[in-house]
This record gives C-alpha cells, structure tokens and sequence, in this order.
C-alpha cells in the first residue's frame, strides 16, 4: 500500500513572489509562508510563527508572481516534499516543502479586482472585493529544483 502526506496552509506572504523559468521554459516560484500559532504560556498568550515555503510551477507560479504581494494571505494545499541540499560548510541539509496543486488568494475588501485568466481546459478564477477568494488550480508533477537560502530555513 503506497502512502501520501497532504497538507494545507493558512498564512501570510512573507516577501513579494519571484519568477524563475527552468532552462525548459517552466515557471517556478517559491513562496514563504508564515503560519502563526497563538499558545498560552502561563498567564500569557503568544505567538509562535512557522515558515513554511510553497513551491508553484507553471500558470499558478506565473498568477502568483503576478497577483500576490508581501503580507497578502493565501490558502495551499499540495504534496509534502522534503529537499535535501548541501550548505555553505558541506552539511547536507533538509528542507520542507508543500509542492502546491492550489492556491487560493484571501482576499479582503482594500483588495483591487482581479480577473485571473482561465488556462485551456480550467476553470476561471476571479478575486475581487465582492469575492473572498481566487483559487488556482494546478495540475504540475514537476519537482523542485530551486536553491533555498540558509537564512530562509526556519530552524
């Protein structure tokens, strides 16, 4: 019996998403994602922050670059992947990564309107003041290739 990590993440955008294309022409772009816990420790409440990097490909990588910005809060579910990469020193290192098959943009009323054009055979995506979300599908099996930067590991 195979098995299968899901998940799916509520946070914020914590830098403006940048494209890159593969040698191929296939976007990818890596969004940092903070998902924030509050937790009750004695008599206080606080808050305890996760990074967690959402890698897109294709139209979703694109519409991303495009439609989102530092802060914005966005909805991703996808596959869990883990990279491997070798720092500054030689260590190898792991990386945890959600690889995204949707994106849904949360939206809030400041929001401008944005039509989000519908790939050939998708659906048609829209997010807007009148509207609380735009969801991006994704049908990309391509694996990570990006570098992720020690700074950007969370631990």
């Amino acid at each position: 019996m195979a098995g299968m990590v899901r998940l799916s993440v509520i946070g914020n955008l914590g830098h403006d998403p940048e494209v890159r294309y593969s040698q191929s022409g296939t976007a990818m772009s890596n969004l940092r994602i903070a998902v924030t816990e509050r937790r009750r420790e004695g008599d206080n409440w606080v808050d305890h922050t996760q990074w967690i990097t959402v890698v897109c490909f294709g139209k979703t990588a694109e519409r991303a670059g495009e439609y989102l910005k530092k802060g914005r809060q966005i909805y991703a579910e996808g596959r869990f992947q883990s990279s491997t990469w070798e720092d500054r020193e030689g260590k190898t290192r792991f990386s945890p990564e959600l690889i995204a098959n949707q994106l849904t943009f949360l939206g809030s009323p400041k929001d401008a309107p944005v039509e989000v054009p519908a790939e050939s055979g998708g659906a048609q995506a829209t997010a807007s003041s009148n509207e609380s979300a735009a969801s991006v599908p994704t049908n990309n099996s391509s694996t990570s290739g990006g570098f992720v930067e020690e700074e950007d590991v969370p631990f």
